[in-house]
């Protein structure tokens, strides 16, 4: 009897140490599971981050080439349009559309009239189901409409929970229609009963940018009293060169783009500030400042802010002073910011003149710009103070003391904000003060987190709804969706590696006065963050990113291996390489620019002023046999060049800046 039982025991005893070894092997696992979705999402928010920093320092550079140095029929006429500029400044009727534009028997979607019913709107959301395209003629018309509609609105509007039992507050969409759509499916459609804030960034990134604000629009003519829009950072045409809306509407709508761009322009500096529920919950995109004054917001004229990537004219000589104080010989982050804003005033009144007219918009004040600029990009931190947002470039960080002293000046109860990425869709800090809310589920990869959407009732306690499309994220484990994640994660890092070879170089040899090509662990780390600026975990990272050597030192050349440039260039050289992962995009945006008609070709004519436009900003002196160089571009010899030979003729530019640099 007494030896079954301490059979029993025995088997008992093993049975625990298998469920104690498995539960530590499954928590283990799921610990670097996680460890890895975390570092995952961190590199993509950081050079997400990044990348708004580089927009912000070469806004200049694009205001100068959009304004004054491209041809006069290319952007110019995208966003000066004359037809449309009637429209914009003299009220023009939408009947006019009627006449000038033909919708087609053809065209099988819906078709608007106004005044724009619920029918027209559940039209619209079927069709864009379907993946339809609303004929350009009623987007111009629905944006007419939505441009008078926003006129008559105030800059911050009030809201009151006493005409609706609960109201739903929205973060970013960016494009994403699945997660609009999904949220109407959940919490049902606008209406007298269902009232609605979204919280700006409705487009870009996403592919779906047009659909998502032609809806919310025609619920905003629908019931403009319980659908309300802010806007956001990237409701400004500069931001959409960089990221995909100017592409995604010149490309849906190619014979009617350039009127749709400029009304859409228009329409997003009439879109309001800030929403205040009760007198008591603050919504804004971005955050606040130790400096943000609401009743100066509220009275200031916000249409005049067409793009925060503009600074005031009396700003921008002041910038302009401090930069040419710095030596030539200083190194910075990117040549093409240097002194940009200065020589193009020099440029401009040598010749060039600025746009003249009563159709050029008001400059606003510095203090207007700063106080829009710090609400829709600033973003909360645990400590206290206001200090400036290095990671972003633009706006401040804001700590509880500052959330608190403008509550107390304010009486205010909440601060609900948007502007950042948070892996759950949502996040509280300042005590519960502050709330953010995202709503672009997946939003940097299939998988990579939930969006939500806050409920607040009378009571003005938060309730959050979150959600996640899951399209194909249910058909993978979890390590296969982490894996996604990093892999891509992982891509985006190693060619912002590539972008700063010269220098990730230069900043290793510092710790390598033998020259051996090998440094430490803690050297190579510190060596990575110096220059890219991207606090992350550099330590974790290495065995993903460098090869050790037998010494237990980093081999600092591996971090530049098995680098895929994703362009078409036949061959690749090392140099070239890091000038395409470097100014790809900004070259991409300036090429779409000069490619009116959008062919994938530019004519040597129009390249040949852009390329004074370069030579001109890097102090690079014109010469004869250099202008036959570049020209010499054209292989086909047929009087153009696509868009890979207009990037070998911007790393010329970039050789010879560096070499004079050197």
């Amino acid at each position: 009897m007494g030896c079954r039982s301490s059979v029993a025991d025995r088997r008992s005893e093993k049975v625990i140490r298998a469920a104690i070894l498995i539960q530590n092997w499954y928590r283990l696992t799921m610990a670097r599971l996680e460890m890895r979705r975390r570092y995952s999402l961190s590199i993509f928010q950081s050079i997400e981050y990044a990348d708004e920093q580089d927009q912000l320092q070469l806004s200049d550079f694009f205001t100068f080439m959009l304004e004054r140095c491209t041809p006069p029929d290319s952007v110019s006429h995208t966003f000066t349009s004359p037809g449309v500029s009637q429209v914009v400044d003299e009220g023009f009727n939408i009947q006019e559309f009627e006449n000038k534009i033909c919708v087609p028997d053809s065209y099988y979607g819906p078709r608007l009239s106004f005044p724009l019913t619920v029918e027209h709107a559940n039209a619209l959301l079927h069709a864009f189901r379907n993946e339809q395209l609303l004929h350009a003629r009623y987007v111009l018309q629905l944006l007419c409409e939505t441009k008078k509609v926003l006129k008559e609105m105030p800059n911050i509007t009030h809201l009151s929970t006493s005409y609706s039992k609960e109201i739903t507050v929205c973060g970013d969409l960016h494009g994403n229609l699945d997660d609009l759509l999904l949220i109407f499916y959940k919490n049902g459609l606008p209406s007298e009963q269902n009232c609605y804030v979204f919280n700006g960034d409705f487009v870009d990134r996403g592919k779906n940018s047009m659909e998502i604000i032609i809806i919310l629009f025609a619920f905003l003519l629908i019931y403009p009293n319980y659908l309300h829009l802010n806007r956001g950072n990237h409701e400004d045409y500069i931001l959409n060169l960089r990221y995909g809306f100017t592409k995604e509407v010149s490309k849906k709508y190619k014979d009617h783009g350039n009127q749709i761009l400029c009304l859409l322009r228009d329409v997003f500096s009439w879109l309001p500030l800030a929403t205040i529920i009760d007198s008591k919950v603050l919504i804004l995109h971005g955050g606040i400042s130790d400096t943000t004054d609401l009743d100066f917001l509220n009275a200031l004229e916000r249409s005049k802010l067409k793009s925060l990537m503009r600074p005031p004219k009396s700003l921008r000589d002041r910038q302009d002073q401090v930069k040419e104080r710095i030596p030539p010989t200083r190194s910075t982050k990117h040549m093409a910011t240097r002194n940009v804003a200065g020589k193009a005033r020099r440029l401009s009144s040598s010749g060039s003149a600025e746009p003249s007219g009563s159709n050029v918009p008001p400059e606003p004040t510095p203090k207007e710009w700063k106080q829009i600029l710090d609400i829709l990009w600033s973003d909360p931190r645990s400590q206290n103070g206001c200090t400036p947002n290095k990671a972003r470039g633009g706006g401040c960080y804001f700590g509880p003391d500052v959330t608190a002293e403008l509550f107390r000046r304010y009486n205010l109860k909440l601060l609900i904000r948007s502007h950042e990425f948070k892996p759950e869709g949502y996040e509280i800090s300042h005590n519960g003060k502050v709330i953010t809310i995202f709503s672009a589920s997946n939003y940097y990869e299939e998988g990579s987190n939930r969006g939500a959407y806050i409920k607040l009732n009378p009571e003005l306690i938060p309730r959050f709804v979150q959600y996640q499309v899951s399209k194909y994220t249910l058909r993978h484990s979890l390590r296969d969706r982490v894996g996604s994640i990093e892999s891509t994660a992982l891509k985006f890092l190693r060619e912002k590696i590539c972008a700063h070879r010269s220098e990730l170089t230069s900043a290793f040899a510092q710790y390598d006065p033998e020259g051996s090509g090998r440094i430490s662990v803690n050297d190579w780390a510190a060596a990575m963050e110096s220059v890219l600026q991207l606090n992350l975990p550099w330590r974790i990272l290495r065995s993903q990113l460098a090869l050790l050597s037998p010494d237990g030192k980093v081999d600092c050349i591996s971090c530049f291996g098995d680098l895929e440039i994703a362009q078409p260039v036949k061959e690749v050289q090392p140099a070239l390489a890091e000038t395409l992962c470097r100014y790809r995009k900004d070259l991409e945006i300036i090429f779409n620019i000069i490619d009116k008609d959008q062919s994938g070709l530019i004519s040597l004519e129009e390249f040949g002023q852009t390329w004074k436009l370069f030579t001109s900003h890097l102090g690079i002196v014109h010469s004869e046999s250099l202008d036959k160089l570049v020209l010499s571009m054209d292989y086909n010899k047929d009087g153009y060049i696509d868009f890979n030979e207009f990037l070998e003729a911007f790393h010329v530019v970039h050789r010879l800046q560096k070499k004079a640099d050197s």
